[in-house]
C-alpha cells in the first residue's frame, strides 16, 4: 500500500472514527436484527397470508441468499472500495425491506426476503473489513468488542421487538423499522468513508467462480435446511442436493486453481493463520448457534419452563459471549501473548460442556445458567482474537475477501450444526421429522428421557467441537500485531 494511502487512513480524527464506527455498528445491527426479529411474527404471517407451507421460506430465503453472496461482497470491496460497496449493500437491504413490508402474498414476501438477503450479505463482512481499514491491529480488539455488542442487542432485542410489533402494531413494522436505521447508517458512513484509502491495482472479477460458489452455497444450504425437516435425509431430494453440492465443490476447486485471478486467492487459502483461525471460529460459533436455537426446547420440554422463562434462560448464553469478547479484547490490546486468553476460555468452556453432558438433568437452574455463561464466555474470548489475527495476516487489498470467507464458512458451519443437532433430537425423541418449533409443540407425550439423552449428546458434541476450536487456535501462529496500519502491497 502506498504511503499516501497510509497517511490518509491514519489522518482520521477520533471523532471521525467514532462516527464511522457508529454507522458500521448500526449497519451490522440491521443485518443481525433481521435474523431474529422475524421469528416471533411467523405465526402471524402464516395466518395473514394463509400459506403455512411456504412460511419457512421467509427465513430460508434470507439465509440462502445472504450466505451465498458474502464472498462476492468481499471481493467487490477489494476491487471497487469499501464505501461504494457498503452503500450499495445498505441500499439493496432497504429496498428489500420496503418490498417485504408491501408484499401482498407469501410468495412475494419470500422473493422480497431474498432481495433483502442480497443486501444483508454485505453488511456484516464489510463492517469487519472497514474496522480493519481504519483501526491499527494493536488497537483493533477493543473496537471488535464494541461490534460484539450489536450482536447482543440484536439477539436479545430482536425477538422482543418482533413480538411486540406483530401483536400490538402490524407485522410490516418489522421491515419498516429498517428504513430509519438504514438511512442513519448511510448518512453516518457516506461522507466519512470517502477518507478511506483506495488500494488501486488491476483486478478481475471471477464470474465463473462466483457462480459456482453461489450455486454450491444454495444447494448445500438447502440440503442442510431441508434434511430431516421437510424430507428424510435418505430421500432422493436431499441425496440429489448433496450430490450436486459435491460436484459444484469439485468444480469450484478446479476453477480456483485455474483462474488467473480467482474469486478467493490461493494466497489466502494457503495462509496458515487464515486456515487455522477460520476453522477455529467455525468449530466454536456453529455449535453456539445450534445451542441458541435448540436450548429453548430443553428448557420448556425437559425442565418444564414457560416460553417467556425459557427466553430469559438464554440470556447468560448470549451475554456471556459479549463479556468474553470484551475481556479478551482488553487483554489482547495489552499483551503480545494474545492467544492465552481464548485458550484458557475454551478450556473452561469445554469443562462446562462435559459437566452438562454428565449431569445436566440433575443440575439446579442457577448452576445450569452458570455453566452456560462459562461456556459462552469461553466462546466469546475467541472472536476478537481470531478476527484481528486474520486481518493482521493478509495484505490490506485482500482483507475484504478474507473477512467475507470467514463469515461465509461460519454460516455454513452453523447450518451444519443446526441440522446435526435437529437430527439427533428428532431421532431420540421419537419424532420422525420436523423443525425445532414442531418438535417443541409435539414433544409432550413423547419420550422425554430420550429427549434428555439427546441434549446430553448435544452437550458432548459441543465439547468436541470446542476441542476442535482449541486445536486450531493452538496451531494458529501468534504473529505480532502491527502498531500502525499495514504497509504490505
Amino acid at each position: 500500500m502506498s504511503e499516501t494511502a497510509t497517511a490518509a487512513s491514519t489522518s482520521l480524527s477520533r471523532g471521525e472514527i467514532i462516527s464511522i464506527m457508529s454507522g458500521l455498528m448500526l449497519a451490522q445491527f440491521m443485518g443481525a436484527l433481521d435474523q431474529t426479529i422475524v421469528a416471533p411474527a411467523m405465526p402471524t404471517l402464516g395466518r395473514t397470508f394463509g400459506d403455512a407451507e411456504t412460511l419457512p421460506w421467509v427465513v430460508t430465503a434470507y439465509l440462502l441468499v445472504s450466505t451465498a453472496v458474502t464472498p462476492l461482497y468481499g471481493k467487490l470491496s477489494d476491487i471497487h472500495g469499501r464505501r461504494s460497496i457498503l452503500l450499495v449493500s445498505i441500499g439493496i437491504f432497504i429496498l428489500g425491506s420496503i418490498a417485504c413490508a408491501l408484499a401482498p402474498t407469501m410468495f412475494m414476501l419470500v422473493l422480497a426476503r431474498g432481495l433483502q438477503g442480497l443486501g444483508g450479505g454485505g453488511l456484516i463482512a464489510l463492517t469487519q473489513t472497514i474496522v480493519g481499514d481504519i483501526i491499527p491491529p494493536k488497537q483493533r480488539p477493543q473496537y471488535q468488542a464494541y461490534i460484539q455488542t450489536t450482536w447482543l442487542a440484536a439477539g436479545l432485542g430482536g425477538p422482543i421487538v418482533g413480538g411486540f410489533f406483530a401483536e400490538y402494531l402490524h407485522w410490516s413494522m418489522i421491515f419498516w423499522i429498517n428504513l430509519p436505521l438504514g438511512l442513519a447508517a448511510f448518512l453516518m458512513t457516506n461522507s466519512k468513508l470517502r477518507r478511506l484509502p483506495r488500494h488501486e491495482r488491476p483486478h478481475e472479477l471471477d464470474l465463473i467462480g462466483a457462480a459456482l460458489l453461489m450455486a454450491m452455497s444454495v444447494t448445500l444450504m438447502l440440503a442442510l435446511n431441508w434434511g430431516g425437516v421437510r424430507y428424510d435425509w435418505t430421500s432422493p431430494v436431499i441425496l440429489g442436493l448433496a450430490g450436486v453440492s459435491v460436484l459444484l465443490i469439485a468444480g469450484l476447486v478446479a476453477r480456483l486453481r485455474m483462474a488467473r485471478e480467482p474469486l478467493i486467492p490461493v494466497s489466502i487459502l494457503s495462509n496458515a493463520i487464515v486456515f487455522n483461525g477460520t476453522l477455529s471460529v467455525c468449530c466454536a460459533m456453529s455449535v453456539l448457534i445450534g445451542l441458541i436455537i435448540y436450548l429453548p426446547i430443553y428448557f420448556e420440554s425437559v425442565l418444564g419452563m414457560s416460553p417467556d422463562h425459557a427466553g430469559l434462560a438464554l440470556v447468560p448464553l448470549v451475554v456471556g459471549t459479549t463479556l468474553g469478547a470484551a475481556v479478551s479484547s482488553r487483554i489482547m490490546g495489552r499483551s503480545d501473548s494474545y492467544k492465552r486468553a481464548p485458550i484458557i476460555g475454551l478450556c473452561i468452556a469445554i469443562a462446562a460442556t462435559l459437566i452438562l453432558w454428565l449431569a445436566a438433568p440433575s443440575l439446579s437452574l442457577p448452576m445450569l445458567e452458570l455453566l452456560l455463561a462459562a461456556l459462552s464466555m469461553g466462546l466469546g474470548s475467541l472472536l476478537p482474537v481470531t478476527t484481528t489475527a486474520l486481518q493482521n495476516a493478509v495484505p490490506r487489498h485482500e482483507m475484504g475477501t478474507t473477512m467475507a470467507l470467514l463469515n461465509f464458512l461460519r454460516q455454513l458451519g452453523s447450518a451444519f450444526a443446526v441440522a446435526a443437532f435437529g437430527t439427533i433430537l428428532l431421532g431420540l425423541s421419537g419424532l420422525a421429522r420436523g423443525g425445532a418449533h414442531e418438535l417443541l409443540m409435539r414433544a409432550a407425550g413423547h419420550d422425554m428421557a430420550g429427549l434428555s439423552r439427546g441434549f446430553g449428546l448435544l452437550f458432548l458434541l459441543t465439547g468436541l467441537s470446542l476441542a476442535g476450536a482449541l486445536f486450531f487456535l493452538i496451531r494458529m501462529e501468534e504473529k505480532p500485531l502491527h502498531d500502525g496500519h499495514q504497509t504490505k502491497a
